[in-house]
């Protein structure tokens, strides 16, 4: 559901009151760590290589690609892989169940090993039999040669159905009258018999209009995948010939949530709630929140630890300036700090004291670091100053000895009168 109703269920439920910033803000943190630690356990099945767990005997995966809106008036497919269990039911029809779903906004190359923790959680690649239900597109017999190259491939049944229809449609514009049931013959008999006499007829239809090039296209895209509409075939074999399961997690997963009424996502943002999505389709929410918990608790760690290490870096440069600015403007201290460390001396607190010369050099150097406004007067060198560390006391004759106010010493104080008696 959208943030805004999000937080006001949140607080129908709980009594907890959140705003939607806060709610997206949240939801997308759990996602973006959900994601990483994902990634983190497919780097270390690729690279660690484990046996694969015990599967079904029987798997069908299915995959497919639904748009969204995103930012700036573009589109984007997000991928969705389907991996599901092959039965029967009590009727001795094709049943599909423990459905699990793996959706990215993403290339195909890089779909494929995305989906690659899920196909090795489902067990795939021991799986017995493994079919794959799709369309006809190329980069999804890459992602089937990447899971199960021996993986039986079944073209679409609807898929079909659509370049079937779209080839009666060419013909009737090119003058053919065809029966007014024609369409529903040729699909039955596709889906019972097979696509030997249906392509015999369009080959015939292309080589007596061969002006119609759209006819041609449509034609030789059947022509290539007649090996994939084996439908009898895969029908008593107990396979299902229809992609439904991808159709529908498209609709429920990826739709639903991602391409409602005025939405325009980010790019980045499609991802962290796309595999939240899928957590909750595939019923292993508690799972993945766990995880996520400890990847952001870990995320936490480590900004902190980089925070410090800067500040800590801050602090060695600054005073690195400041030892040099010292050497440099004032390299009778240096000397004098320098001796003190390598030969400890026993002194008195006087002599330890840094003499007003180092103090004004000091602070004339911090001054530097800090960026405030230079002095309106230039500090003296240092080889013009004396190097004393004693303080020196003022003389008796010193301006700060003498009187604020001068009495003259004739004067006489006013004649004061008595005061009575009480």
């Amino acid at each position: 559901m959208p943030f805004e109703e999000a937080a006001k269920t949140l607080k129908e439920l709980t009594g907890v009151q959140v705003s939607k910033s806060t709610a997206r803000r949240c939801t997308l943190e759990t996602g973006k760590a959900a994601l990483e630690g994902e990634e983190q356990e497919r780097e270390q099945l690729q690279r660690e290589l484990p046996e694969s767990p015990q599967g079904a005997e029987r798997q069908a995966m299915s995959t497919d690609g639904a748009m969204v809106p995103l930012v700036g008036g573009e589109w984007g497919e997000v991928k969705t892989l389907i991996i599901a269990d092959v039965s029967y039911d009590e009727q001795g029809e094709v049943y599909l169940e423990q459905l699990s779903s793996v959706s990215r906004l993403t290339n195909a190359e890089t779909f494929a090993k995305e989906t690659l923790l899920e196909t090795h959680r489902r067990g795939l690649a021991k799986a017995r039999e493994v079919c794959a239900v799709q369309d006809g597109a190329e980069w999804l017999q890459g992602l089937t040669d990447y899971h199960r190259s021996d993986a039986l491939r079944i073209l679409d049944f609807v898929h079909a159905s659509e370049y079937v229809a779209d080839i009666a449609e060419i013909v009737k514009s090119a003058g053919v009258q065809l029966p007014k049931n024609w369409l529903d013959k040729q699909l039955h008999k596709l889906k019972h018999k097979g696509p030997k006499a249906l392509l015999q007829q369009a080959y015939r239809w292309v080589k007596q209009y061969p002006h119609l090039k759209e006819l041609k296209k449509k034609v030789a895209y059947l022509q290539k995948r007649e090996k994939q509409m084996q439908y009898p075939e895969y029908q008593a074999a107990g396979w299902p010939i229809g992609s439904g399961m991808v159709e529908s997690a498209n609709k429920i997963v990826v739709e639903a949530r991602l391409k409602g009424a005025g939405m325009h996502w980010e790019p980045a943002h499609v991802n962290k709630m796309l595999i939240l999505r899928n957590a909750l389709y595939n019923d292993r929410w508690k799972e993945m929140w766990k995880k996520s918990r400890v990847q952001l608790g870990k995320q936490r760690k480590l900004t902190r630890q980089t925070y410090q290490k800067e500040c800590y870096q801050v602090a060695c440069y600054k005073l690195t300036r400041l030892l040099l600015h010292i050497q440099l403007f004032c390299p009778s201290a240096m000397g004098q700090m320098l001796a003190k460390r390598e030969k400890p001396t026993k002194s008195s607190t006087t002599k330890n004291r840094p003499s007003i010369t180092t103090q004004a050099n000091a602070s004339s150097t911090i001054v530097d670091i800090l960026g405030t406004p230079a002095r309106k007067h230039p500090v003296v060198p240092a080889s013009n100053q004396s190097t004393s560390s004693v303080i020196h006391r003022p003389s008796v004759h010193h301006p700060w000895r003498k009187p604020f106010l001068k009495r003259s010493a004739n004067r006489s104080l006013p004649q004061q009168e008595p005061c009575a008696k009480i």
